[in-house]
């Protein structure tokens, strides 16, 4: 006869004594109910953690809330973390979106996830729809809560239960940790439970949050003698003896699971509940964990035994199909040994797919994997990996298993580890990727695969570890017979590494050491290109003329036919801009550079030139080229799930083009989000130092200097290290917030420098650096002649380029630093270049300057008109103190300012437009944020530009958006 599994009653008995974890659950939900259309309410309880010790009853709370939440109709996510699971990257969001996935068709499934679908899909367990991309961490981030964020609209409101968070995996925590605080705007709760002493650091976020909702983690006690009583005495009846209950108490220690379990145990054996019954219950309690736990597994058979070991090898919960293959066990046995099981309660149905099993109790499976002999576990290990991947279960499954398989030196375990790792690298898990080729190399691999296997584990740990990855390539370069092509990866990857540890002059070295080794034409010349890449950032370059003189004798050579040879040309086009040649010949070698195309994110291949390439252009006076490039490059980015480094150079860059193009509040925005991109990564970032000069040069445009400095000061930007070359320049950027505060003297030494420093170089162009500009400013009051000739040559080394944009800058300076009547003519050759150029803010600049010229030349009709223009182009721009400035030059010549000619509605850029048409959807700012991939911040920065544009607030956009999209009669 089968035996029953005797389960508690799911009442107010099986949780004693946690009223006030009752009572905040049923708050928390009554709060959840509070939602319309699907969206929430101010509420005080997103996020609820019950933590302590094991067996204190989070499993129970938990169970509770499940119930609940179904009960009262609401969509329920759960997880559960694994003690023997946390190698498993990304197992526990798995769990969380895979059943409500599961439940799509293909169609539904691919618009769900929209551009999300390749970032997230190794981390789903989906298949990619292209080519497989290796996304970072914050791309797989922002996907998740981009597709958590959609699930919870779409079926709100949500409920996500997570039980032992202390085990989850750490990427999944990390991603749980960052994407929690959003749980205020959408209609969701969250339910943790952990034990506080085992929580990992990825989950401290978590546990700070719990307490920003307004109260401290609910922290679970003992039971008093009177709540094991209650339990005891619903299992035996109210008969059973205070003594009796007493001991109980004693014998658990007040532990929730221990007295439940006892008093079934008790009720088993329909004891009384007195004196006499003492020993046995002892006896019973004893065995409820530990050696006790053990021994009474052991008196239900071998057979059961074996599959109780196999089951806590592959963790809760497990196909009981599968620990019957890997048991060696035929059906009848099986089938045995589960109902033996499941009446010793040690296992029952899991909650996952039908037909799952899992352990009734976290304490019964680390008891019982614990007392597994390691010779025995460890054959268990080995032939659970093979049964899995026998079975179809992958790679990354089977890993788990042979991380506990001690080094056997067989190839088919490298094999299996190294697919599992490219498996966690498409996911963005690096650090798992990187423990499994760590482990493959312990193995070891074959003499001839050493090298692509410590290529591979670089890989991991390039954004993570730098250092180390630089010691791995280092061993794999030190490898035989390494093919041409890994050798030239492995080039790469060091050099890049080396440039990312400040160890630039060793990059240069390792690329020129490897060019002059290489036999095969292509490989040479490709380490010809690392080389001169590495060369040109140095800001220490010793040889940078010998350099560019090589260079251009090799490019003359090149038709540009193969990707080796455009990165060629495309080097020789930057530096020809940075030295100042001709326009035409920079913009020529940038063209040829281009023919074929150039990738952005290529694997093994850095962004570096591409984006030289593109800035190329922009100093060349073709911003719009330079922006479709930057476009091109960050949809790349975006496409491969890379929302790191490379998109927060993208977006900073980006704003550099509007800033040149005179678009200075887009800029500023623009600008914003890359440093919000870059300020998520870990220690100091490139493209923050990029940003920070753009953002303060713009900001000094847009007159808003006190800004200016506060930025300054609060990032030590006057301290910006000097051995990587950045632009804007930031120390020339630095001297013009000096000329801005009036310390021009400060400013001249620092600019004197700069000089120096670039002439050295042979970079000659204002266009990319106006040093010796800003020097002729800063020198004006003090050294007006000096001035004058700082400004000619500048003039002189603009017209050498030829950018009309660069000419009508230097003539401005001129024109300022020479004075009287000198300068009006000046003035207006400046206007006459900026006007062929597209750069609107200095031409407003140069007019508004023009016009103050003709002004107190007493030319007012003529400065009438050039201040008007000046003020408008000023007020496109978003050159606020530039405005101003024109205004108090008309009104100081006795004129009013007439209407702005300039329609600013007219102006919405298409972000701003579909900012716009979201809003007026009704779509939360989070999940506008996700479709255009923004801060929520960046959104509402958005919307208030809009609302100064059309002159209107939220309760106009509807009315004015209708109106855009009519005809014009």
């Amino acid at each position: 006869m089968a035996t029953e599994l005797r389960q508690p009653v799911m009442d107010p008995e099986t949780l004693i004594e946690r009223q006030r974890e009752l009572h905040a659950l049923d708050a928390a939900f009554k709060e959840l109910r509070r939602t319309t259309d699907g969206v929430p309410r101010a509420r005080r309880a997103g996020l609820l953690a019950f933590t302590g010790s094991a067996g204190l009853g989070k499993t129970a709370l938990v169970t509770e809330a499940r119930a609940q939440a179904a009960a009262q109709g609401f969509t329920v996510l759960s997880g559960r973390g694994g003690e023997a699971e946390q190698s498993s990257a990304f197992r526990v969001v798995r769990q969380l979106l895979q059943p409500s996935l599961a439940r799509m068709g293909e169609a539904e499934l691919h618009a769900f996830l929209g551009s999300w679908y390749d970032t997230v899909a190794a981390v789903l367990g989906l298949e990619a729809k292209g080519p497989a991309p290796a996304p970072d961490a914050t791309g797989v981030r922002e996907g998740l809560d981009w597709v958590m964020t959609r699930l919870t609209v779409k079926k709100a409101p949500v409920v996500l239960l997570l039980d032992d968070l202390h085990w989850t995996d750490p990427e999944s925590l990390s991603w749980l940790a960052s994407f929690a605080p959003r749980v205020d705007d959408l209609p969701l709760l969250i339910v943790v439970a952990y034990r506080p002493d085992e929580l990992p650091s990825e989950a401290v976020p978590l546990r700070a949050l719990a307490g920003d909702h307004g109260s401290r983690p609910h922290d679970l006690a003992l039971l008093t003698p009177e709540g094991v009583a209650r339990i005891v005495r619903s299992e035996l009846g109210e008969t059973a003896e205070d003594r009796f209950c007493k001991e109980c108490w004693s014998a658990t220690n007040g532990s929730p699971f221990e007295a439940v379990e006892l008093a079934i145990g008790l009720g088993e054996r329909r004891l009384g509940g007195t004196d006499g019954d003492l020993t046995e219950m002892r006896e019973l309690a004893a065995m409820i964990k530990g050696p006790g736990l053990i021994e009474r597994l052991e008196r239900l058979g071998t057979a059961t035994v074996r599959f109780a070991h196999t089951a806590a090898v592959l963790g809760s919960p497990f196909s009981p199909q599968l620990a019957a293959t890997i048991a060696v066990l035929g059906e009848e046995a099986v089938a045995e040994a589960i109902e033996k099981l499941r009446g010793a309660r040690i296992l029952a149905e899991g909650h996952g797919p039908e037909g799952e099993l899992e352990f009734v109790h976290p304490l019964i499976t680390t008891t019982i994997y614990r007392s597994i002999r390691t010779a025995f576990r460890t054959g268990l290990h080995n032939t659970a990996a093979q049964t899995l991947l026998a079975a179809g279960y992958g790679p990354a499954t089977a890993a788990r298993h042979l991380m506990e398989v001690p080094c056997e030196d067989r190839p088919e375990t490298v094999a299996c580890l190294r697919e599992a790792a490219r498996v966690y690298l498409r996911a963005g898990a690096t650090e798992a990727a990187g423990r499994l080729l760590t482990r493959a190399l312990q193995e070891p691999p074959l003499p001839e695969d050493r090298a692509a296997v410590l290529h591979e584990l670089a890989c991991a740990t390039f954004l993570i570890e730098p250092t180390a990855t630089v010691r791995h390539l280092r061993q794999a370069l030190a490898q035989p017979h390494v093919d041409p092509d890994l050798r030239a990866s492995i080039v790469y990857r060091l050099t890049t590494a080396m440039a990312h540890t400040d160890q630039l002059a060793d990059a240069v070295t390792v690329a020129a050491e490897e060019a002059r080794k290489a036999t095969n034409p292509r490989v040479k010349l490709r380490m010809q290109a690392d080389q001169f890449v590495w060369s040109m950032v140095r800001s220490d370059d010793q040889d940078s003329p010998a350099r560019s003189r090589t260079m251009a004798r090799l490019a003359e050579q090149l038709p540009g036919r193969s990707l080796e040879e455009r990165y060629i040309l495309g080097l020789r086009a930057w530096d020809a801009a940075m030295r100042g040649e001709p326009r035409r010949i920079s913009l020529g070698y940038a063209e040829k550079a281009l023919t074929g195309g150039m990738s952005w994110t290529g694997e093994n291949r850095g962004f570096e030139v591409p984006l030289s390439v593109a800035l190329v252009f922009l100093y060349g006076d073709q911003p719009r080229r330079a922006e479709a490039l930057f476009d091109q490059g960050i949809a790349e980015c975006i496409a491969k799930g890379w929302h790191g480094s490379h998109l927060a150079f993208g977006q900073t860059i980006a704003g550099y083009i509007r800033y040149r193009r005179g678009s200075l509040a887009e800029a500023e925005d623009v600008v914003r989000e890359g440093l919000r991109i870059a300020g998520k990564m870990d220690g100091v970032v490139a493209a923050q130092w990029f940003g920070m000069s753009i953002l303060i040069k713009t900001l000094l445009a847009r007159g808003r200097v006190a800004e200016a400095r506060a930025l300054a000061d609060e990032h030590a930007f006057d301290e910006t290290p000097l051995n990587t070359v950045i632009y804007p320049d930031p120390r020339t950027v630095y001297a013009e917030l000096l000329l801005a505060e009036g310390r021009h003297a400060e400013a001249a030494r620092l600019l004197v420098a700069v000089g120096e420093w670039l002439d050295g170089r042979g970079w000659r162009n204002p266009a990319w650096c106006p040093w010796k500009l800003r020097l002729a400013s800063a020198l004006a009051p003090t050294r007006p002649q000096e001035a004058v000739g700082h400004a000619e040559d500048a003039v002189r080394r603009a017209r050498d380029f030829g950018a009309a944009s660069t000419i009508g800058q230097a003539l401005h300076t001129l024109a300022e630093v020479t004075g009287g009547p000198a300068a009006v003519d000046l003035y207006a050759a400046a206007v006459d270049q900026l006007e062929q150029s597209p750069a609107a803010y200095e031409l407003a600049r140069a007019q508004v300057g023009h016009g103050a010229a003709l002004s107190r030349n007493g030319r007012l009709q003529e400065a009438a008109d050039r201040l008007y223009q000046g003020l408008e182009g000023a007020v496109h721009c978003g050159a606020e103190a530039l405005a101003a400035r024109a205004r108090e030059e008309l009104s100081a010549a006795g004129m009013r300012p007439l209407p702005l000619r300039y329609v600013q509605a007219d102006t919405l850029t298409s972000q701003e437009v579909r900012t716009a048409e979201l809003t007026v959807q009704g779509l939360p700012v989070t999940v506008v944020a996700k479709e255009l991939r923004l801060t929520e911040q960046g959104v509402r920065q958005l919307l208030s530009r809009v609302y100064r544009k059309i002159g209107t607030d939220s309760a106009g956009l509807a009315g004015y958006l209708e109106a855009r999209s009519r005809p014009h009669s």
